[in-house]
């Protein structure tokens, strides 16, 4: 089974190859350089949900027809809210959420949803998170794309009052889920915690340390997906 990950700078596409050692084996396809190593095709997409939304899309569409991706998986570093996941520690999504796509109103922020079209929302495969939850020791939770990364408390508060089980927030999930739902193919999203989500303070992240977390984790993740089968499930990829 082949799975294609998709990060947003190469060195957190790096951190995912580096769990299966060895140099990765490149490819050149439209619009995206795929690193192979293990089970997995990596590529860093781009920064933010539009990037990673169009080069999930050209990898999927060059995929050949016998041997087409079973799962996608958004992958990399991002903040954590303190309550859920602390700096250090690891999230998978069970939702994955377009947390600022939508309108501001007179009467505060709608969603998308709210608005009468779209939708702001992806389910990963319930079966599939929580087996990967169980082997990486991930905290499960809901994970916000954000198109601007939060940097003060009064955001993160309004962020919490929208989403109060939200884990963690990062820039990528959803546009990554959205290429992925249009080919019919089930998504994950997998962040290594390296900032406390709230007030910017680049001194207190720890990349290196979230970056090493995010190897290990892939390493505990590999056999897992590996042994997914989503023609075997009843949780299959929803919207």
């Amino acid at each position: 089974m082949r799975v294609l990950v998709v990060t947003a700078v190469p060195a957190e596409r790096d951190a995912v190859t580096r769990a299966f050692g060895g140099e990765p084996e490149v490819r050149e396809v439209p619009g995206a350089r795929l690193h192979r190593a293990g089970p997995f095709d990596v590529v860093a997409g781009g920064a933010g949900p539009a990037a990673a939304a169009a080069v999930t899309a050209f990898a999927l569409a060059a995929a050949p027809a016998a041997e087409p991706y079973a799962l996608v998986v958004s992958a990399g570093i991002g903040g954590g809210f303190a309550s859920a996941a602390p700096v250090g520690s690891l999230v998978v999504a069970t939702r994955i959420v377009a947390a600022d796509l939508g309108a501001e109103t007179p009467d505060g922020f709608v969603p998308v949803t709210g608005l009468g079209f779209g939708r702001d929302t992806f389910l990963p495969p319930e079966a599939l998170v929580r087996d990967v939850a169980a082997a990486t020791g991930a905290v499960p939770g809901p994970v916000l794309t954000v198109s601007t990364a939060t940097g003060s408390a009064a955001r993160t508060a309004e962020l919490l009052a929208a989403h109060p089980a939200a884990a963690a927030e990062a820039m990528e999930g959803f546009g990554v889920a959205e290429a992925a739902a249009g080919l019919g193919v089930p998504v994950l999203e997998l962040r290594a915690v390296s900032n406390t989500v709230g007030p910017r303070d680049r001194a207190a992240w720890r990349i290196g340390e979230a970056l090493a977390a995010l190897t290990e984790a892939f390493g505990k993740t590999a056999p897992v997906v590996e042994s997914w089968n989503r023609h075997d499930r009843h949780d299959r990829h929803r919207d």
